[in-house]
């Protein structure tokens, strides 16, 4: 419940930032973007649930690597206006301790003028000998730019039942607008 106050009061402030600096008058158009790319970063069991024992009866400790792809795709007013975001990626973790824990995620957010993001979305994990598990994961990042490459730094939490994981992830991606 705390996860969704704090997305909804981020919205709120992007939103009404975002409409206090435009005029209602003018037609607002839009370009399409897509900006994927490869993602690394660090995962950590940040409970003692279900998920977590898994990874102790396996002795792979809390924390484990994760590598992958991120499919990007942006809906960018030609304005100061917020970004509209829908990311899908695709990891692997766990290789580094000789197992494949494969997952995904969709989630859908904004990013703003200057490259602050938000984001919400399911998470699925699939486990070598592990029950699989759906989670809701909430993400928070920083894009920067270098260039025309894009670099993201975010930081998630994936929460569910079984257990919720804490991510680190950055990457780099090229933009390829429509």
């Amino acid at each position: 419940m705390k996860y969704l106050f704090l997305v909804t009061s981020f919205v709120l402030v992007l939103t009404i930032h975002s409409f206090s600096q435009t005029d209602s008058l003018h037609k607002t158009t839009f370009v399409e973007r897509n900006l994927g790319g490869p993602r690394m970063g660090l995962t950590y069991i940040a409970d003692n649930g279900e998920l977590s024992q898994s990874f102790r009866d396996k002795n792979l400790g809390r924390l484990i690597s994760q590598f992958g792809w991120l499919f990007e795709y942006q809906v960018i007013p030609k304005s100061e206006a917020p970004t509209f975001l829908v990311q899908f990626t695709a990891m692997v973790a766990g290789v580094e301790r000789g197992v494949f824990y494969p997952n995904i995620s969709l989630v859908m957010g904004l990013r703003t003028f200057d490259g602050y993001e938000l984001g919400l979305g399911p998470n699925i994990m699939l486990g070598s000998g592990m029950i699989s598990h759906s989670a809701l994961t909430v993400g928070i990042g920083k894009n920067f730019m270098y260039g025309d490459v894009n670099i993201p730094v975010n930081l998630s939490i994936s929460t569910s039942p079984k257990g919720t994981r804490v991510n680190f992830m950055f990457g780099y991606a090229i933009a390829k607008t429509k």
